[in-house]
């Protein structure tokens, strides 16, 4: 029984660590590739042009 539990041990350890990694990853791709935002630029809202209004 102690073996098994190490061994779930282990793999939980593997599959935090491949989590990190992975997360690491996409954040740093995400700040490498964003979009440069200027002062003035417009905001572009894209709503459905069926949706109900509530104003």
């Amino acid at each position: 029984m102690k073996r098994i539990g190490k061994r779930i041990g282990t793999w939980a350890l593997y599959v935090v660590g491949t989590a990190a990694i992975l997360y690491l990853a996409l954040y740093a791709y995400a700040t490498l590739t964003r979009r440069e935002f200027t002062p003035g630029d417009p905001i572009h809202i894209f709503r459905s042009p069926d949706a109900p209004n509530y104003s």
